[in-house]
């Protein structure tokens, strides 16, 4: 690896900056150099590398947006000629072309380090074991989190996704202790677990590391509690490198973005203006030492905030605070603006229900309509037309909207998430 662990994510700001100059200056260059679409687009906006002598002139750049990766599908934004490239993986293209993704050697190293990075972080040491629950393939996630604990030296359980029941019997018979997951999947797994016998409670996992898709705070105190252990979120993108952009440390205050790899914007989602420091915003990530494909100012369309303070962990690195919805994800209702997100934070205040649910979007005649559908905890016997009015009341004071219908369903009634991404949202207009 090319640096330690507490030389990278401990710099004074000051000398971290220098290096972030350093490394995006050289950046520029070679993507101009070495990749047509930015070299037109520095050339439509008279720019040239020379412009760029630090990441304060990073705002001179072009955005890069997903529909670019698709416009320039296959290879279009790839610096290197195929006979560099070792390894290819892809998003999942759910909805066109899915953005294809290259990385030479040098890169899988970077990527392997930034991974163990978040480990350490997390708590984890060589002597620890590690069962990869993400799927294998053209998906960056079980490759990312599998050669991240190889380097680390910790030994990998490979189960990729699904499968569950074999899931839990290897946590059970091999005394794993740690796992990677979706947090709707974590939750899934702890049913089965019970279903099988066992209280997930009582396996020897001390860490959960999440992500992949949303999770709030009511549904990482769900999978703590089920597990008895201390669940970590990740992020990541396959456009930038996949997971290993930021993680939390044990601190659970926020996950710390490796800025020495990857330079972090906030921006108007509307405007494309930075946004004053504290204020949500639309996360910009720039790519520092990739070689195969490096991004300028890729536009992830996830929302968050930045904190600059130093960590309680000593770490200096910048922490993003949980995605709380994505800037193309917005819901309008009947002229009310939310996200997802804020709809289950409220939903699971209610000890009633269990952290599953879905939103249908209808459209009758003119008018736009929400029904929620909500599962109810194993233990419930309250009244249900009580509760539905209460999550009615608690919905229309938080968000000043209130959903046409909610159903409340039966425990286990809702459709678990075995492999992939949950989906929350229907939209049938």
């Amino acid at each position: 690896m090319r640096d330690s662990d507490a030389d990278a994510t401990r710099l004074p700001r000051d000398e971290l900056r220098d290096l972030q100059d350093e490394r995006l200056v050289k950046t520029v260059r070679h993507a101009y150099e070495n990749v047509e679409f930015y070299r037109e687009a520095f050339d439509e906006l008279g720019l040239t590398p020379d412009d760029i002598e630090g990441v304060d002139d990073i705002s001179k750049l072009p955005f890069t947006t997903k529909e670019d990766f698709r416009d320039e599908y296959p290879t279009g934004l790839f610096a290197v000629d195929m006979d560099e490239v070792v390894r290819i993986h892809a998003s999942s293209g759910t909805t066109g072309k899915p953005k294809i993704v290259g990385y030479t050697q040098d890169d899988l190293d970077v990527w392997r380090e930034v991974m163990a990075r978040g480990f350490r972080g997390a708590g984890l040491t060589s002597d620890d074991s590690l069962q990869n629950a993400y799927s294998y393939g053209l998906f960056t996630g079980g490759f990312g989190f599998h050669d991240g604990a190889t380097a680390m030296g910790m030994a990998v359980v490979p189960t990729g996704g699904g499968n569950t029941q074999r899931q839990v019997e290897m946590l059970a018979d091999l005394d794993v202790d740690a796992i990677c997951l979706t947090p709707s999947y974590a939750l899934y797994l702890a049913e089965v677990a019970e279903d099988m016998g066992y209280d997930p409670a009582d396996l020897a996992l001390s860490t959960i590391l999440f992500g992949a898709e949303p999770c709030t705070e009511p549904m990482r105190n769900e999978i703590e509690t089920r597990f008895d252990a201390t669940a970590v979120e990740n992020y990541g993108l396959s456009e930038i490198i996949g997971p290993g952009v930021a993680v939390e440390c044990l601190e659970q205050d926020g996950m710390h973005i490796w800025e020495d790899h990857f330079y972090p914007e906030l921006i108007d989602p509307n405007t494309g203006d930075p946004v004053e420091e504290g204020e949500e915003g639309e996360l910009v990530l720039t790519s520092l030492t990739k070689t195969a494909l490096p991004v300028l100012r890729y536009r992830t369309g996830d929302l968050t905030t930045l904190d600059y303070d130093t960590c309680g962990c000593g770490r200096t690195s910048v922490r993003m605070n949980s995605v709380t919805g994505r800037a193309d994800d917005l819901i309008i209702v009947r002229g009310v603006n939310f996200y997802p997100s804020e709809v289950e934070s409220v939903v699971l205040e209610f000890d009633e229900v269990a952290p599953y649910y879905r939103i249908d979007l209808k459209r009758e005649g003119s008018l736009d309509k929400l029904d929620l559908t909500v599962e109810l905890a194993e233990d419930f016997d309250g009244s249900r037309s009580d509760l539905k009015s209460r999550i009615h009341k608690r919905l229309s004071s938080v968000l000043s909207f209130s959903p046409d219908d909610v159903t409340l369903v039966d425990p286990g009634e809702m459709e678990r998430t075995k492999v992939g991404k949950v989906q929350r949202v229907y939209d049938h207009r």
